[in-house]
């Protein structure tokens, strides 16, 4: 199963910021949307962000404002820019892409990446 590679998690006080890196092996031919869903402890996986190649964009209501997606096409890679972070941020991040679009913009996550933990802790 090819997977998504992330980077960019870690520990961080409410009000900082992170940013989020994910890569697509090259053997993934043609993604479309790519994007990040995150999971809390007890609870179920979100969807928050997605772009497509075109660079439409999704975001949820709990980030809009605060988060930042963009790609580079070229390499196929995506990030997350997390800014005024909330403790309610915390969660483990979850990397995903789609061969094909759908609209409304949505990701339903054909490829996915292993995670990355973010925590938002004073």
């Amino acid at each position: 199963q090819v997977q998504l590679v992330e980077s960019g998690g870690g520990l961080v006080q409410p009000g900082g910021s992170l940013r989020l890196s994910c890569v697509a092996p090259r053997s993934i031919f043609s993604i479309n949307t790519m994007g990040w869903y995150r999971q809390a402890p007890g609870k179920q996986r979100e969807l928050i962000a997605a772009i497509t190649t075109d660079g439409g964009t999704y975001y949820a209501e709990s980030v809009k404002g605060r988060f930042t997606i963009s790609r580079d096409n070229a390499k196929n890679t995506v990030y997350l820019q997390m800014n005024s972070l909330k403790l309610e941020d915390t969660a483990v991040y979850y990397c995903a892409a789609d061969l094909y679009p759908r609209s409304p913009i949505t990701l339903q996550g054909d490829f996915w990446g292993q995670g990355t933990q973010v925590t938002v802790s004073s």
